[in-house]
């Protein structure tokens, strides 16, 4: 078994002292600051850099978004300005559509005009004819002078139907008020009727639908005759 070295035994040239020992404790504690400083100088660094990063990302997003909300904002121009030409497109079909229909309805109603202007002579005829017969020479006439006239009157009732069927009528006369619209005054005469009204009809008026057809001939009612 080794012996064991006494103290007197044990070389100690050569070994550091306790003041260098200090020192080089001084030297390595200072070594472990800095590195522990560096350490915390480039976690510091890192954080800035990724909060740099983050910043940067943010704005971008940001940028992103404005650009998204600008998008957004023409879309959203570019669909009201379809919707106002959708809705004009709407409204001038509806439109056409009315005027077609009134067009359609204006030549049903009114497309016998001509016709029916060219046939008021025939209702005139049928009436000079008659009015020429009063009661006491209508009495006076044979079986079959009778026949006629009453076949005359049935042809102008049916001729008067038939109008009234297509919206011809006839324009009020005497004892009715005066109208401009229906009526075209020749004269002004006294009568018993109210001054200003129909008086006497030279010649019936007719009407189509709300057109006037042909207006009557009238005299105006001045007033009763002054004595």
């Amino acid at each position: 078994m080794a012996k064991k070295p006494d103290l007197e035994d044990i070389n100690l040239d050569g070994l550091p002292s306790h003041d260098e020992l200090d020192a080089l404790q001084a030297q390595i504690d200072q070594a472990a600051a800095e590195t522990k400083k560096r350490a915390h100088a480039k976690t510091s660094d890192e954080k800035s850099d990724k909060d740099h990063d983050e910043t940067g990302e943010i704005e971008t997003e940001l940028s992103e978004l404005d650009v998204a909300n600008a998008r957004v904002e023409t879309l959203e121009t570019e669909l009201a300005t379809l919707k106002d030409q959708a809705l004009r497109a709407l409204a001038d079909a509806e439109n056409t559509k009315k005027r077609a229909e009134r067009e359609v309805k204006a030549a049903s109603a009114y497309g016998i005009e001509r016709f029916a202007a060219d046939m008021l002579s025939v209702s005139d005829n049928l009436g000079r004819a008659l009015g020429v017969i009063d009661e006491k020479a209508r009495e006076t006439l044979g079986e079959n002078a009778k026949n006629l006239v009453e076949g005359i009157e049935l042809t102008e009732k049916e001729l008067i139907a038939v109008f009234a069927r297509h919206g011809i009528k006839a324009v009020p006369g005497k004892g009715s008020k005066f109208d401009p619209n229906v009526h075209q005054a020749v004269a002004q005469i006294p009568s018993n009727e109210t001054k200003g009204d129909v008086a006497e009809v030279m010649q019936t008026g007719f009407t189509l639908g709300d057109r006037t057809l042909r207006a009557a001939m009238v005299a105006v009612s001045t007033g009763p005759a002054k004595s």
